[in-house]
């Protein structure tokens, strides 16, 4: 038995598609995948990118068993789009959505003790540790100088983060698509709700976060 799935992830500056085949004993077959690297226009790729991927899978929409989605840490607005499209497409196919820790599916493909990253801007970098593709530690979300990296071998991730790091560099650079689909605990189970890794407020403030006096309504 196998079931088709459908793997996004905007948890990055990059959008990123795929569609696989899962087979029960844990084998994941790529059957399409379409990567926009550091593009940062989620909005306007995810969508088109979904489409061009199951064209390219010579399979339909109907033919989705499941849909597997990076749940962060990552900046507010692509996350928004990534969950929502994810959910949008799990309530209009009906079929489960399993979100997924967008690190996990960078960590699950590493042997040894690993520390992954990825960029979460304001001189800071999202991160989690793990031994033998399993997390330890983490995710976070701080400056790389504070990062216990203490027994980590080497460090995966953002190749420009990486090099923060004094630590050999592997791969894999991205939570590629079978990465997603070999990041779910567990097929069998209904699916949690989706819960967004921001790990920190959005950058937007209302006035009063700002300090900025408001005017009474007039009526």
């Amino acid at each position: 038995m196998s079931r088709v799935v459908l793997a996004l992830d905007t948890a990055t500056p990059s959008v990123i598609v795929g569609v696989l085949r899962r087979h029960d004993d844990g084998r994941i077959d790529t059957l399409a995948q379409l990567i926009a690297f550091g593009s940062g226009a989620h909005a306007e790729l995810l969508t088109p990118k979904v489409v061009a991927a199951v064209s390219d899978s010579h399979l339909s929409m109907s033919d989705l068993d499941s849909v597997v989605v990076g749940c962060g840490p990552g900046p507010f607005t692509g996350l928004r789009i990534g969950m929502a499209t994810a959910a949008a497409y799990g309530h209009a196919l009906g079929v489960p959505v399993h979100g997924v820790c967008s690190l996990d599916a960078i960590g699950i493909r590493t042997t040894g003790e690993v520390l992954v990253v990825t960029d979460a801007r304001r001189r800071e970098v999202y991160w989690a540790r793990y031994r033998a593709g399993v997390r330890i530690d983490g995710p976070g979300v701080s400056a790389p100088s504070e990062i216990p990296v203490q027994g980590a071998r080497s460090v995966a991730g953002s190749p420009a983060h990486c090099e923060l790091f004094d630590l050999p560099r592997i791969g894999p650079e991205q939570p590629w698509p079978d990465g997603l689909v070999a990041a779910v605990g567990d097929w069998d189970a209904d699916p949690a709700p989706l819960v967004p890794l921001y790990l920190r407020r959005p950058d937007a403030k209302t006035l009063a976060e700002r300090g900025i006096p408001q005017e009474p309504r007039r009526r």
